[in-house]
């Protein structure tokens, strides 16, 4: 089996972009590597180039699975981590917009359940950025 191809600078410059809309500011990411059970009837897993970055207290990863393959999901800490109810994204801008989106509105769930109406780190929540 071919290893799975980096995220090409292309494809880099979409995800920090896609970022910068969104949180008005550079978000620092960091390349980095996921052992990933990709066949659900096999237990082989398989190294997958991946983006991680963190903001307002939650941990993102976005997966390259192969030539646009893309899978994704945000984290808060081992226990409590999210998809977005889809397991493969053709598309690496609705693959990260969308984990933006579930991510906001699960943060809003989560400070409205606290009582909070700001983020993790105190800034004021403005929404989405659509895109």
């Amino acid at each position: 089996m071919n290893p799975i191809p980096d995220f090409t600078e292309n494809e880099q410059q979409q995800i920090g972009q896609i970022l910068f809309e969104r949180y008005q500011r550079l978000v620092p990411w960091e390349l980095a590597e996921a052992e990933l059970q990709l066949d659900p009837g096999s237990e082989q897993t398989t190294i997958c180039p991946t983006l991680y970055w963190t903001q307002r207290g939650a941990e993102f990863v976005v997966c390259k699975l192969g030539e646009s393959r893309f899978r994704c999901q945000f984290f808060y800490s081992a226990q409590e981590q999210f998809g977005t109810g889809r397991d493969l994204y053709d598309d690496l801008s609705e693959c990260v917009v969308t984990l933006l989106q579930v991510q906001a509105d699960h943060e809003r769930t989560r400070a409205g359940a606290h009582g909070i109406g700001k983020g993790a780190d105190e800034e004021e929540y403005l929404g989405p950025t659509v895109i």
